[in-house]
């Protein structure tokens, strides 16, 4: 299981390496455009005053053998869920991954909507249809926020449970799109010139931002599940190899004990006899 999760996750982070690359870039493209463009600007930009619905949507893997990764996620997604709950009237749960499913239901927490399709690889088409219908379900109003809670991958030594708000992408394009000034300093000087207008620019690239984003935490929650198990099965081998030797010693010493101790008998009845 340790050598099948370590080939799965070098092509799990292969991907989410070069999604992440887009995603930023693509976030950071958005903030500067929506600063560009002036007066122009977009219903997934704007913060809401409505505090209605929310929706959590939760990242888990569908098995275990994976270490803390499930726990350390769903622990967030508690912390979160009490958060907006304060906030929000009603919060709908999101879960992708059976584990999830079972840990929330065996606590009695209503869901809404749960997905156990996702392995180490999900595919764009395949978010996409969850991303569409929670794009859709905003842009009509009936929800006012959409939180993503995963395993955010920041190096092969690095991953934590990460909850984040991708539904207004205000908060977003102010974390992932621009850092700080000091990091692109001239492109934050760019000048933009819109065809036809900004409004039909940020129309089209602001919902493609938001799907990039949202396949970029599935790609990072594939990749930190594939690194858990990794882990998880490497200690698992280690210690079982532990055993072994502790057992193998344990027995051999039970061996020579009954070895001793039938030689004594035969030495015994011999001296008895003589």
């Amino acid at each position: 299981m340790e050598l099948v999760a370590t080939a799965q996750f070098r092509r799990a982070m292969e991907r989410a390496v070069a999604a992440g690359a887009y995603s930023e870039r693509i976030v950071r493209l958005v903030g500067d455009l929506a600063r560009a463009g002036g007066d122009a600007s977009h219903p997934l930009l704007d913060e809401r005053e409505s505090s209605k619905k929310a929706v959590l949507l939760i990242l888990t893997a569908n098995r275990g053998m994976c270490g803390g990764y499930n726990g350390g996620v769903l622990r967030t997604a508690v912390a979160r869920l009490e958060e907006l709950t304060r906030t929000f009237e009603e919060v709908e749960l999101y879960v992708v991954g059976k584990r999830g499913f079972s840990y929330l239901t065996y606590r009695d927490y209503k869901i809404a909507r749960s997905f156990f399709d996702f392995e180490d690889k999900p595919t764009f088409a395949e978010v996409d249809a969850i991303a569409s219908e929670l794009l859709e379900r905003y842009q009509t109003g009936e929800i006012d926020r959409l939180d993503v809670v995963y395993s955010k991958f920041y190096s092969i030594s690095k991953q934590r449970p990460s909850a984040e708000t991708i539904l207004p992408l205000t908060e977003l394009a102010a974390t992932d799109g621009d850092e700080s000034a000091e990091d692109a300093p001239s492109e934050s000087r760019l000048q933009f010139e819109f065809l036809p207008s900004p409004r039909s620019v940020l129309e089209e690239i602001v919902p493609t931002a938001f799907r990039a984003k949202t396949f970029k935490c599935f790609l990072d929650a594939a990749v930190g599940e594939q690194i858990a198990r990794m882990v998880a099965m490497k200690a698992a081998t280690e210690n079982a190899d532990e055993m072994i030797s502790s057992l193998t010693t344990t027995y051999n010493r039970a061996r020579q004990g009954q070895i001793t101790n039938e030689i004594l008998e035969v030495v015994g009845g011999a001296n008895a006899l003589s």
